[in-house]
């Protein structure tokens, strides 16, 4: 019988521990969003957290699967946001540290989980973020992120009418607590979209 309990914790264990993969994120996407600006929007996210792992020498399947999901409630529970996400992932048994990361991206806004790892500052700042560079690129001529360059995005940060709902003050926020030049953070973003230009809709030509 000790045997078995033994052999049972180690196994509870095992399933705490196990990593997700791109694969099942992505499934899970589908599962509870059918917008297409929604799925866009975390297309985008991921290549983003993925460009900022791989330029500090992180994990970038954990950093890209985590950008992937942080919206996985919006569509159905927009009133549940983040915490209802938090809910889904724990039933799928993801682990703790992908649903703190998650929860972190809300901070101040619907919940109280702050953003403390580079991941999870990483998120915080570059969700936003990512709509006013969509938002820029669309009404460029060429309606692509592959020829645009951040002083695009700063002309029109200034201009608080357009993407009105973008929330500066939390890009700014977010710089801040990365500890990084916002221009510098703007460059990132857009040199992450542009390695997802294609799925997010913003390689031009279309």
């Amino acid at each position: 019988m000790g045997g078995m309990m033994a052999h049972r914790a180690r196994g509870v264990w095992k399933m705490a521990e196990r990593v997700p993969t791109r694969e099942e994120a992505f499934a899970l996407l589908k599962q509870y969003n059918q917008n297409e600006a929604l799925i866009k929007h975390a297309l985008a996210v991921e290549a983003v957290m993925r460009y900022g792992a791989r330029k500090r020498g992180q994990d970038v399947e954990k950093w890209g699967v985590i950008g992937l999901v942080h919206d996985l409630d919006y569509e159905q529970f927009p009133e549940q946001h983040c915490h209802k996400s938090g809910a889904i992932l724990r039933e799928h048994g993801w682990p703790e540290e992908y649903i703190r990361a998650v929860l972190s991206h809300g901070w101040g806004i619907c919940t109280d989980v702050e953003p403390r790892t580079d991941l999870e500052k990483m998120l915080y700042a570059m969700d936003e973020l990512t709509g006013l560079v969509t938002a820029t690129a669309l009404v460029r001529p060429s309606k692509s992120v592959l020829d645009m360059e951040p002083k695009s995005v700063k002309k029109k940060w200034k201009e608080k009418s357009f993407a009105a709902g973008v929330n500066r003050e939390v890009i700014e926020k977010g710089a801040a607590v990365l500890g990084v030049d916002l221009n510098d953070l703007i460059a990132d973003a857009i040199g992450g979209m542009r390695e997802a230009a294609g799925p997010i809709g913003l390689a031009g030509g279309a």
